[in-house]
């Protein structure tokens, strides 16, 4: 059976225009315009040829498509498609009010943006100049002037660039987003030449309405013979093009004048203005010269004491008959004499754009303290080029001491300087540009390749953010074990010593967060040990010292080394010659799980439950001898403890205490669990899922439980003294294992008892007494008697 191909194209009066086959006894529709769907409803299509399409069967399905309704059925032949293609628009108005107040969030970049179209114009003038000497026959000198005028609210910034004609004054500033230097730039890339230009959207101009009510712009280029006057106001949707009457005549490039709104008056001061181009456009390679006032010290003639010296002399002429006395040498004085001038305002030399191998060491040094205002010279410094796909230079340096306010800078840093060819963009990018575990490393970034937006204030995420910042890690990475290789001078501290104090914790953060940088890190890692004391001994010096046959890397998290050294879980460890490290920062221990292994050795908590001393048979079989000879005790204890302790068990790590408190290998050690306890905002629910079981191990060898097993063999289960000694060794193993009391009061109260016991007892124990005064019987009253009559004393 035949079938039409049938479709309805929007018109003006959205009528569907449709071409019927001539044999079409059945129809399908997909989606039928408003006007085709109301034909269809009577069984009838009418044609622009006059001809009618009777229907019999109709299938409606209706899809809908942005700005377009179509209107399908299936045929065997097909019509051509017609469409048409139409530009954007865009109101100018609107367009305008959302660059001046919605592209910037600070206007004080205003001046960034023309000191770089200035700096552009320049690099314009220098190209030209190369190719054409004639061109400067207007003037050699390529600078850029910057004037504020108190008393008129205005700021004028002037270049001796390339300068507009009045068709480039319509073409650049007449039309919105259209860039003259990226349309210079791309001339200059066919001419294989080199500029190092720096606009590139065409709209950092408005940016001076950001300040401004009215904006004027002189130009005059060495195409014309005339001055051209260029002149809008904020909030207006058109300009003014007219040549310059103005009486102030430009050889050469361009003058723009701000007439600075009521609220950005502050602006008009040359103080500000020095601070804004010292902080955005210092690097600028042409000079720019401030219109400033200089403060000279001279000596000029003191009249007043002049004319008073001489009087005295006088005088003390005619007291010795003199008519009068000789001229006395002129009274000066020290006055301050203002006067203004163009003073350059960047003098400072952007070193990164040098080869490395031309810079010294001491102009490292200098640059480092007088960017990052630093007075210690930088331990480490890292200058070096990417070249390829992604191009960019970067200066990194390593401080010589940590802020004083370093808590507050690992929260929010500001020491990588981002530059986009020379014009310092921002300091706020640095967890783009760096992970946070390095945020201490400064630097400044300079890359004509960064994906910024339009207003420069936004660093978007691409590739090449993650080229660059890989880049950054590796070198800073680099820069901290060319560090830590260096040897100690004498008897002063290592380099590495003074930056692991600053920095340390900084690295052991990156072992948690960088996961593909930890095995780089481990070898940064620095503890002290059971053998180094207060010294710190790296991963790879504590393997280099392991026992024969040792497998694991031992460490103990406590507080403070104090606490780790006196650990019971270590006693056995350092008897037997084994290093230990000492954990004592609460992120220690969180990093040393993170790195999970060095050079294939597990690190092994002494702390928990499976420990592996690489005991021989001989030791094995005393285990097994003493473990079944205090088989009842451990029992009882384990009854006595009930749900505090899993179980208890002999120890093989003990030698000086009692007994310990060992957490199993899952959950919360001692030390963690007390870390937890302290966050402010931490979690009671998550922290009793995350709570390690307990084993209280005991020392065979020790004298207390030596005689706590003789006690029991004595009395058995009902002991009630054995039942406290329980207790007690119980809660001192929590505070000498690393846990806090469960209860103080009940705590205190068994040792007060115990001391009264020791005091009052004669040595006796507390059932010893108990059954003592149970034996003596009821207490009887005295017998009072009566006076004896015969007692020869009454």
């Amino acid at each position: 059976m035949a079938m039409t191909m049938l479709r309805a194209l929007p018109t003006q009066a959205s009528a569907a225009r449709c071409v019927p086959a001539a044999k079409s006894p059945v129809v399908a529709i997909r989606c039928i315009p408003a006007p085709v769907s109301k034909a269809f409803s009577s069984g009838v299509a009418n044609f622009p040829n006059g001809k009618a399409l009777r229907c019999g069967l109709v299938s409606s399905r209706c899809t809908s498509s942005l700005g377009r309704q179509r209107l399908s059925v299936s045929s065997a032949a097909a019509t051509d498609v017609q469409e048409e293609t139409h530009e954007y628009q865009a109101e100018v108005h609107r367009m305008m009010d959302m660059i001046v107040n919605s592209l910037y969030s600070n206007r004080e970049v205003f001046l960034r943006e023309l000191v770089s179209n200035g700096s552009d114009a320049l690099d314009k003038m220098r190209f030209e100049g190369l190719t054409d000497r004639a061109a400067f026959e207007t003037g050699e000198e390529l600078e850029m002037r910057i004037k504020a005028d108190k008393d008129n609210h205005t700021i004028t910034i002037e270049d001796t660039g390339i300068g507009m004609t009045k068709e480039e004054l319509l073409d650049s500033l007449g039309t919105i987003a259209r860039s003259g230097t990226a349309k210079f730039a791309e001339k200059v890339k066919q001419t294989k030449g080199d500029a190092q230009l720096i606009g590139q959207f065409g709209v950092g101009f408005y940016s001076s309405f950001l300040v401004a009510d009215r904006v004027t712009v002189q130009s005059k280029s060495n195409s014309s013979d005339k001055t051209w006057l260029w002149e809008s106001a904020a909030g207006s949707h058109s300009f003014k093009v007219r040549e310059d009457d103005s009486g102030e005549p430009l050889k050469r490039g361009t003058r723009v004048t701000l007439h600075l709104k009521e609220d950005a008056y502050e602006l008009a001061d040359e103080k500000k203005l020095q601070d804004l181009i010292k902080q955005y456009s210092e690097f600028i390679q042409f000079p720019i010269r401030l219109w400033s006032t200089k403060q000279e010290q001279e000596k000029v003639l003191d009249e007043e004491a002049t004319k008073r010296k001489q009087d005295a002399a006088d005088a003390k002429a005619k007291e010795e008959g003199k008519d009068e006395a000789e001229a006395v040498e002129p009274v000066m004085r020290t006055t301050s004499k203002s006067s203004q001038e163009w003073q350059i305002q960047n003098d400072s030399k952007p070193l990164w754009t040098r080869p490395p191998r031309e810079v010294s060491g001491e102009e490292y040094d200098a640059f480092f303290k007088q960017t990052f205002k630093e007075f210690l010279e930088p331990l480490a410094h890292s200058h070096f080029n990417v070249e390829g796909t992604i191009e960019f230079t970067a200066m990194l340096f390593v401080p010589g001491m940590a802020p004083f306010e370093q808590q507050d800078a690992m929260a929010r840093s500001r020491n990588i300087k981002l530059f986009v060819k020379r014009v310092f963009i921002s300091d706020e990018f640095d967890e783009d540009l760096m992970p946070r575990y390095l945020s201490f490393i400064k630097g400044v970034v300079d890359s004509s390749d960064l994906p910024l937006n339009v207003s420069r204030e936004i660093l978007q995420e691409s590739r090449v953010v993650r080229v660059i910042k890989r880049q950054l890690v590796k070198r800073s990475l680099d820069m901290l074990r060319e560090v830590s290789e260096r040897p100690a001078e004498g008897d002063k501290r290592s380099d590495y010593s003074t930056f692991w104090e600053s920095f340390g914790r900084n690295l052991k953060l990156g072992c948690i967060e960088d996961s593909a940088n930890r095995k780089v890190l481990s070898e940064l890692l620095r503890f002290p040990s059971s053998q180094t004391g207060e010294d710190m001994t790296s991963l790879k010096e504590y393997t280099s010292r392991m026992k024969e046959g040792q497998k694991d890397i031992f460490y103990m998290a406590a507080d403070s080394l104090d606490a780790a050294s006196s650990a019971p879980f270590v006693e056995r460890l350092v008897q037997r010659d084994y290093e230990v490290l000492y954990l004592t920062e609460p992120i220690d221990e969180v990093a040393i799980q993170n790195l999970a292994d060095y050079d294939d050795k597990k690190f092994v908590d002494v702390s928990r439950e499976g420990i592996d001393l690489g005991t021989d048979d001989q030791d094995t079989k005393k285990a097994e001898e003493q473990t079944e000879q205090l088989k009842s005790l451990t029992d009882f204890m384990a009854k006595v403890l009930g749900e505090k302790v899993e179980k208890v068990v002999v120890s093989q790590r003990l030698a000086d205490s009692p007994c310990a408190l060992v957490t199993s290998k899952f959950g919360y050690s001692a030390n963690m669990e007390r870390i937890m306890k302290t966050q402010a905002m931490g979690d009671s629910r998550a922290m009793e899922y995350m709570r390690g079981r307990r084993t209280l191990e005991v020392n065979p060898d020790h004298p207390v439980i030596a005689s706590l097993k003789a006690r029991y063999d004595e009395h058995g289960d009902s002991d009630e003294d054995s039942e406290a000694m329980t207790e007690l060794l119980y809660e001192t193993s929590l505070l000498t294992s690393g846990f806090s009391v469960e209860s103080p009061k009940e705590f205190a109260n068994r040792i007060y008892g115990m001391m009264s016991g020791v005091s009052s007892g004669n040595g006796t124990s507390r059932s010893q007494r108990k059954q003592s005064k149970q034996s003596s019987g009821p207490a009887v009253d005295p017998e009072i008697l009566g006076a004896d009559p015969k007692d020869p004393w009454n």
